[in-house]
């Protein structure tokens, strides 16, 4: 009598989540989706959806949602989108995009709630790569409310809580993606930058050592974040400056930066030392 088939069924492997350094890479705005990510307290910013995913339709994008929510549909149906959340399931740009598919079939006034959306599709498949991020740094977190006659109950003391933790930030007009705050008495310029992390830290090294990494006398470069695949120099004010005379200074940089760049010569001993300083000054968020 033959013995009976022991055989084991193998389960089913899980579709592997394809790694993606650079998480927003594609999208419109780039920095200023890891910015509002990582390091803005209170900010809005609406991006379009491609017509075939709907037509004439817009997100808003919120650094931070009540209760840390995914999303939310507004009254009137505008899709509330929360980046800083208390969830990541292994990739944050699919996530965004199971929270806005999700909201696009939900009725207005409802939460949008999402589970672990595997190997879903990427947000740079929703949202037109043609349109324009448009970020609306805010004061606080009264913007929950907008519409809302008289918020009382949770909705206000919850409100009052999340603007106490909001420090005093402003976005550059004259560069992309740098934004000014204050962190108790001091006051830091967190630039997000779009170029590769090796090319950047030695351009900037370039500029160390010539003294042209400054921005002015009082604003000097202290290190920087390492975010979603993109490199987050960070400058120190010395003495209190408003971020309106940070314009000119820091569009002078741009253009400094920009020759540092495109410059192929070998790093002196002195400049690779500046190099190693620079990496060694570094803190990974993501």
């Amino acid at each position: 009598m033959g013995k009976k088939s022991r055989r084991r069924v193998k389960p089913e492997k899980a579709e592997r989540m394809p790694f993606r350094a650079r998480t927003f890479e594609g999208l419109p705005g780039e920095c200023d989706w890891v910015a509002l990510r990582e390091f803005v307290p209170a900010a809005t910013a609406t991006v379009a959806l491609r017509p075939e995913i709907a037509v004439d339709t817009a997100i808003r994008v919120c650094t931070l949602l009540p209760a840390a929510a995914a999303g939310l549909v507004r009254p009137d149906g505008e899709i509330w989108v929360g980046l800083q959340v208390t969830h990541n399931f292994g990739d944050v740009s699919r996530d965004l995009a199971a929270v806005v598919e999700a909201g696009l079939g939900l009725e207005p006034g409802s939460e949008i709630v999402i589970t672990d959306p595997g190997a879903g599709p990427l947000l740079q498949e929703l949202v037109d790569p043609a349109s324009e991020l448009a970020v609306d740094v805010q004061e606080g977190f009264d913007f929950w409310t907008a519409g809302v006659d008289d918020p009382t109950g949770g909705v206000a003391a919850g409100i009052e809580q999340a603007n106490q933790l909001a420090t005093p930030t402003a976005r550059l007009e004259e560069v992309d993606a740098a934004y000014w705050t204050q962190l108790g008495d001091r006051q830091f310029l967190r630039w997000v930058m779009p170029h590769d992390e090796d090319a950047l830290l030695t351009a900037l090294a370039r500029l160390h050592v010539a003294g042209d990494d400054r921005l002015g006398d009082a604003v000097r470069l202290i290190g920087s974040f390492r975010a979603h695949g993109l490199l987050v120099p960070v400058w120190e004010m010395e003495e209190p400056t408003p971020a309106a005379e940070l314009e000119g200074p820091a569009a002078a940089l741009q253009t400094r930066l920009n020759d540092a760049l495109a410059d192929s010569t070998p790093l002196t001993t002195e400049q690779r030392g500046a190099r190693n300083g620079l990496a060694n000054r570094q803190i990974t968020v993501r």
